[in-house]
């Protein structure tokens, strides 16, 4: 018998299986420690790779073309949210009072320090000159805000590490994705098989959810916060834009909301600012008019058109989604916005395409794809397959009879047309039954 078996019990294969789930689990530790981080590359990438196919086609080299893309696409997206999630912890801090700042200031950490305000200083420097005597406040609050500024050196390396350690995730998944594909389907996962179709359904719903949704209602906070705030330059007195910042980011929020969107936010808003002009001013209703006008084609119209076609064709109820992108925070933490919406795709997905096959061994994926659950029910949702696609997806056509235009639900057609093609060269006829047959 072979010194490393017993009975057909291999020890050193059991000893690899052990080495191998001694480093899933550092892994996983690892990854955990910079789960923030790493979802947050996981977004860049989703967000780089629809403009990355596009100037793959027009740069000669994979890694110049994702480097490209990185700079033009993934890093600026990733400043301005960097931006907008600042600019909302204040505004929400400013709302809610010091208390509720401690707490906001909370979700940000370590990845974003927080410092105190240069007041107490100032405070203790006007005393001074009123009382030497407390030279003393003044040394210890110095001593503060030079703690203050080392701590925010600090952050701000701390940001830009992170920042790299994302757009290095990023690069390597865009330039390197086919191969890990590829390397799956020869390990582990049978091409057609329900992981392969629960894999391929993850990565088409990340897609629309991270590079539709989240892009969609950045742009236009973005785009509210910079409008509002330009119109309150030339607003009337008595109806300016109450808090312009705050309205731009909520109506940003706002835009996930199906049918509805931004109107949750403009409306409530123009109708107070139109009873303002009534009762105060009436010769300011004009202003009234430009912030609809305004919020109708500049932060409701503009991010539909150039974003919203990215996003047809998703799987997610928009409810579940929006309900997603609220827990995710709170329980997570800052990176809880992208975390909670990945948690649920994965989840959705698995209930989907992975669950009915444990149940019922003859579920097969193309089942999956054609009867959804926890779907919105639009338009491009609910419309048939492509006849190809159809074919590709069953497997139940030779070839070279995948072409032929199909019925919707994917079924051939019953009678006319091309039935005379069942007439034999002798001149009899083929069944319905014997043409079944010679199509499986």
């Amino acid at each position: 018998m072979s010194p490393v078996t017993d009975g057909g019990f291999d020890r050193k294969r059991v000893g690899l299986w052990a080495i191998f789930l001694v480093l899933v689990v550092g892994s996983l530790f690892v990854a955990w420690q910079y789960v923030g981080t790493l979802i947050l590359g996981l977004f860049a990438y989703y967000v780089a790779r629809p403009v990355f196919e596009r100037l793959e086609q027009r740069i000669p080299t994979r890694t110049l073309a994702v480097a490209v893309t990185l700079l033009v696409v993934a890093l600026p997206v990733l400043l301005l949210l960097g931006w907008t999630v600042t600019t909302a912890v204040q505004q929400f801090s400013a709302l809610l009072g010091s208390d509720m700042a401690d707490q906001f200031g909370t979700l940000l950490e370590p990845y974003v320090g927080t410092s105190p305000s240069l007041a107490d200083l100032e405070t203790n420097a006007r005393a001074v000159l009123e009382d030497p005597s407390q030279l003393d406040r003044l040394n210890q609050s110095a001593t503060t805000v030079l703690g203050t500024l080392i701590d925010s050196i600090v952050s701000v390396l701390n940001a830009l590490i992170h920042l790299f350690i994302t757009l290095i995730v990023a690069f390597y998944l865009l330039r390197d994705d086919y191969r890990i594909a590829a390397w799956a389907r020869e390990t582990f996962v049978t091409a057609d098989g329900v992981v392969d179709s629960y894999l391929m359904a993850v990565d088409s719903d990340l897609q629309s959810v991270f590079f539709g949704n989240i892009l969609n209602a950045l742009l236009t906070a973005v785009l509210g916060v910079v409008t509002y705030s330009g119109l309150n330059l030339v607003a009337p007195a008595a109806v300016r834009i109450p808090d312009p910042v705050l309205i731009g980011l909520v109506a940003g929020v706002a835009s996930l909301v199906p049918v509805i969107g931004i109107k949750l936010v403009w409306v409530p808003i123009g109708a107070y600012l139109l009873g303002n002009a009534l009762l105060v001013d009436p010769t300011a209703v004009w202003f009234v008019a430009l912030f609809a006008g305004v919020s109708i084609i500049i932060v409701d119209t503009i991010p539909d058109q150039l974003l919203r076609p990215y996003v047809s064709g998703r799987t997610l109820h928009v409810g579940a989604v929006m309900l997603a992108y609220t827990i995710g925070p709170l329980l997570f933490g800052w990176y809880g916005i992208f975390l909670g919406p990945f948690l649920l795709v994965v989840a959705v997905e698995f209930a989907r395409h992975v669950f009915p096959w444990l149940v019922d061994p003859e579920y097969t994926p193309a089942r999956a794809r054609t009867e959804p659950i926890f779907a919105s029910q639009t338009a491009s949702e609910t419309a048939p397959e492509p006849p190809g696609e159809q074919a590709e997806l069953t497997a139940t056509v030779p070839a070279e009879e995948s072409d032929e235009p199909t019925q919707s639900g994917g079924q051939p057609p019953a009678s006319g047309g091309e039935s005379s093609d069942s007439v034999a060269e002798d001149g009899s006829v083929a069944s319905d039954d014997g043409q079944g047959d010679s199509a499986q």
